[in-house]
């Protein structure tokens, strides 16, 4: 079974637009897990624009397992990751003028500042996963520099525009999977996943886990946050 790490950015996104104290996510986490989320994912970004750093020693009191902080490869960020002990860091790429994050880290091109973050979080016990784009020389720079996973990064699937390009953009994610996987890597995807699109995903052999929020945090204001996650995994489980 395909595992659910349930992003709840956008709930402190909501909480920072008044910078007060609700919506709390570190109760929007509790009612996923209790939906079944099978983890927790949280991007600790250096400007601060949604969780911030109580949300990230809060959580790691609350949410017992699958605890996933996505962060820059920041000095600052890092410090604070090897305090906190998440159960996984995932490596994003981080530019400050960005809505959210754009395409996957290019960890050929970054390869000391990745180097350096991978070798400080293993000496602190945690396993990294990159988030990167579906590509076999940006798979195999991966598992040189030493990470346990690869998140490919989905939004050029989710945002095709025709069945056409879809088809081909799946076709991607499909061989870049099988080729992680032969070189011994875990595979995770995410950025741009919904209700609906996510279904021919979880039919990719080999993929492991996905990381979905914006479409779980849209459809949780109307329905409730634990039947929002109940919902995502039904439509995991109909592919």
């Amino acid at each position: 079974m395909i595992r659910l790490g349930v992003n709840i950015d956008h709930v402190a996104t909501l909480r920072q637009a008044r910078r007060g104290h609700e919506p709390d996510p570190v109760i929007a986490a509790a009612l996923a897990m209790l939906g079944g989320a099978d983890g927790i994912t949280i991007h600790l970004r250096e400007d601060r624009r949604h969780i911030q750093d109580r949300d990230v020693h809060l959580l790691r009191q609350t949410v017992p397992h699958g605890l996933n902080l996505e962060m820059g490869a920041a000095d600052e960020i890092i410090s604070i990751a090897c305090t906190v002990r998440p159960d996984l860091v995932t490596l994003v790429p981080e530019r400050r003028e960005e809505l959210t994050t754009e395409g996957g880290l290019d960890v050929i091109n970054h390869h000391g500042a990745v180097a350096n973050a991978i070798q400080r979080l293993d000496s602190a016990g945690i396993p990294v996963a990159l988030f990167i784009d579906p590509t076999f020389e940006q798979i195999d720079a991966s598992k040189r520099l030493g990470a346990v996973a690869v998140e490919l990064q989905t939004a050029t699937y989710s945002e095709a525009t025709t069945s056409a390009a879809r088809a081909r953009q799946l076709d991607v994610l499909t061989q870049a999977t099988a080729h992680a996987k032969a070189n011994g890597l875990n595979v995770h995807m995410g950025h741009g996943l919904n209700y609906l699109n996510v279904i021919p995903i979880v039919r990719i052999a080999g993929l492991e886990e996905l990381n979905i929020g914006h479409s779980i945090v849209s459809r949780a204001v109307f329905v409730g946050f634990d039947r929002a996650v109940r919902e995502m995994k039904e439509a995991m489980r109909i592919g």
